[in-house]
């Protein structure tokens, strides 16, 4: 797979243009952003640097191919067969599609191909198996009368997505979208746009629809407002930051009251007691937690939470691992964690280490910038024990730096892991049940891992509680975003 990898990352990467109602267009403006690969800093290629101009344009696409029928109306069973055609081109290209996603954003190629790719193409799968397969409801009424709920489409969603796991984010809100029926404009993050891209081109070839889903590039200042501002757009999704996401619900109130969902990333904690039962594979899989992707994870377990008992053995053994990860070209397969995923968000994480130092944390390893003679992006794996009230203990970095904290007691490491104003994710290690559904009551997620981190499927809902949004990715739960319920009340 190695010698595919390496033809294939000197592949020519054509300018990109905007999807629009099923054909490829220029910008209105002409304008085009240029696409810096965090591998080598060089230029990629340009994406088409959308205004609002082409927003309007892609919105009406979506919302005219609505009104048809041509896909809202569709019977189920012809929605699922081409869902299930997306899954498998998106399989058919994983490699192509993974490696242009690796030259865009850094990431290791060993995960992109998991959570890229492999992801999506499982997400596409589960979505267009739903479809004939959920039902409205039959209420419990007097005997003359006959109340029906039917479960409708709401229109046109909005989908905003980021950097760090374009495709398989972007899945997770367009392929039930579009498995409810509705249609889509999607827009990527300007630092990942490619397999987004590649995307459209793979749901055109399946069959989707003309206009069923159009992708529009730029920037987020003008086309993230354009979609929150449109009128027309009836439900808009986003992952991202906080600062972002508070935007998008200011343009929901001067505009149309459009639904808002929001996923905002945290600052989750991982907790590990004395009584773990491998404390081997806890610290493995604690440091996989946060330097995986270079520590570029929504859920990344970025707050290292350990009883004073074990604490510094523990916490020594997740820094040797730490230092000993492989950092460096993510399209080699033996790479552990690859590139920052652009120059200002290295520059965001060594201020972050250099800001922890200056009050006080203490660096175990890592902390600094290399393999910079290569024009990349990279970043030594980093450890600091810190307080809880440092900085470092507190705002999400989205980088490769794990604060470790120490706790005695069980009420103290909730106490600590509660001490965020994010809810995403978290975990707990121990043997004792009690103590495990203990926590998983107590911590304030949306998710709880216990003796593991990561991994869950589609099965299962992805949302965060407070500063960490509202709505569910992934699971049947994620169809409450993308319908609307009609109640029929029926004089017999």
């Amino acid at each position: 797979m190695q010698d595919k990898i390496d033809q294939l990352r000197t592949s020519p990467v054509a300018p990109q243009s905007l999807f629009i109602g099923g054909a490829w267009r220029e910008p209105t403006g002409g304008a085009v952003i240029d696409v810096i690969s965090p591998i080598d800093g060089r230029k990629l290629t340009t994406i088409a640097d959308a205004g609002a101009e082409d927003v309007d344009l892609a919105v009406q696409a979506a919302r005219a191919v609505f009104e048809k029928g041509t896909w809202s109306k569709a019977a189920p069973a012809e929605r699922k067969k081409v869902l299930l055609r997306i899954a498998e081109l998106i399989e058919k290209n994983a490699l192509d599609v993974a490696v242009l996603g690796v030259r865009d954003n850094g990431t290791e190629i060993s995960m992109a191909l998991k959570a890229e790719p492999g992801s999506a193409a499982a997400t596409f799968r589960y979505y267009a198996e739903t479809i004939d397969k959920i039902y409205g409801e039959i209420a419990p009424t007097a005997e003359n009368v006959l109340g029906l709920v039917h479960r409708e489409p709401v229109g046109v969603v909005a989908a905003i997505v980021p950097w760090n796991f374009p495709m398989m984010i972007g899945a997770w809100k367009i392929a039930p979208a579009l498995a409810a029926g509705n249609s889509v404009v999607l827009k990527p993050a300007e630092g990942a746009s490619l397999t987004l891209l590649k995307l459209a081109e793979l749901c055109a070839a399946a069959g989707l629809p003309e206009g069923v889903l159009n992708v529009v590039t730029g920037r987020g200042s003008v086309c993230g407002e354009a979609l929150g501002l449109h009128r027309d757009i009836d439900v808009l999704a986003f992952t991202g930051s906080g600062s972002v996401g508070r935007r998008l619900l200011e343009y929901s109130a001067r505009s149309n009251l459009k639904r808002v969902y929001l996923e905002l990333g945290g600052k989750s904690p991982n907790v590990v007691f004395a009584d773990a039962p491998d404390l081997d594979l806890a610290a493995r899989v604690s440091a996989h937690a946060i330097f995986r992707n270079s520590g570029q994870v929504c859920v990344a377990g970025s707050r290292l939470l350990v009883e004073k008992a074990i604490s510094e053995e523990f916490s020594e053994r997740v820094a040797k691992i730490a230092a000993s990860l492989k950092v460096g070209d993510p399209l080699q397969l033996a790479t552990e964690a690859g590139a920052i995923a652009s120059d200002i968000q290295l520059e965001k994480d060594l201020s972050y280490a250099g800001q922890a130092l200056a009050e006080g944390a203490v660096l175990r390893t890592g902390g600094k910038r290399i393999l910079e003679e290569t024009g990349g992006y990279y970043m030594q794996p980093t450890v600091f024990d810190v307080s809880q009230g440092m900085t470092l203990a507190r705002e999400e970095v989205f980088g490769p730096i794990l604060s470790i904290i120490p706790f005695e007691t069980e009420s103290e490491a909730l106490q600590i892991a509660n001490a965020t104003e994010y809810g995403l994710a978290s975990a707990v290690w121990t043997a004792n049940l009690s103590r495990a559904h203990r926590m998983v009551r107590g911590i304030r997620a949306g998710v709880v891992h216990v003796n593991t981190y990561g991994g869950a499927d589609n099965t299962v809902p992805l949302g965060g509680v407070r500063q960490s949004g509202n709505g569910h990715d992934k699971s049947l739960h994620a169809f409450d975003k993308y319908v609307d319920l009609k109640t029929a009340w029926i004089q017999l």
